[in-house]
């Protein structure tokens, strides 16, 4: 079967958000040889397209979460080829990602990180409720560009506030960009809170953080 096919196939199953397929297709690029980068440039495009319609109100949140899905069945596949050939996609920044501590919710941040990753970022998803010293652990670990909060309930929000503290207090709070969102962040609370930006939605978020980093 041809690159072509094979390509055209593996952008198929996300935009029909067919983890499956996907997975299937993306294998079936590395056991033919298909450059990786290419494929995650295609897989970014494909992602990009369903985010865009999302944002022009022509698909509904199920459809990017399947989308953001199928992504995820993919991407470390290609990784893992990366990692054995050698080679590195440009890097648009590290970012860690988490939502706050109290707070289980997993959909929003799960999308946020899948996209950032597509894009070309570096991720390190903390996963949920995590409290602010991991956060600072992480920041300390990972020396990112950017971290990224979630917070969906607003009994939670606050632990966003005090991320930000210990960020100030560790002296760190200048080397790293900060944006939040989540269903119980609005944009006068993220300013309240010192935030760098905050956007509603999954794609974004991640043309926030692209902004950021100035790209």
């Amino acid at each position: 079967m041809s690159t072509l096919r094979i390509i055209e196939n593996l952008k198929q199953a996300i935009l029909e958000y067919d983890s499956d397929a996907a997975e299937t297709w993306v294998k079936r690029a590395v056991e033919e040889g298909i450059d990786p980068i290419e494929v995650m440039d295609e897989l970014t495009a494909a992602i990009n397209q369903v985010g865009d319609s999302f944002g022009k109100g022509d698909l509904w949140l199920p459809d990017l979460v399947g989308a953001a899905d199928a992504m995820k069945a993919s991407v470390p596949v290609l990784e893992e080829e990366l990692k054995k050939t050698g080679r590195k996609r440009q890097s648009l920044g590290v970012v860690v990602i988490g939502t706050v501590f109290g707070d289980i919710h997993d959909i929003g941040k799960s999308m946020v990180s899948t996209l950032l990753l597509a894009e070309g970022f570096e991720v390190n998803d903390l996963g949920v409720n995590i409290k602010a010293d991991d956060f600072i652990y992480a920041l300390e670990e990972y020396c990112p560009n950017i971290l990224a909060m979630s917070a969906l309930l607003t009994t939670t929000a606050a632990e966003q506030r005090k991320v930000v503290n210990a960020m100030k207090k560790k002296g760190i709070r200048d080397r790293v960009r900060v944006m939040v969102g989540g269903g119980a962040i609005t944009a006068s609370f993220a300013d309240s809170i010192g935030a760098d930006g905050y956007d509603p939605t999954a794609p974004g978020a991640v043309r926030l953080a692209k902004k950021l980093m100035g790209a």
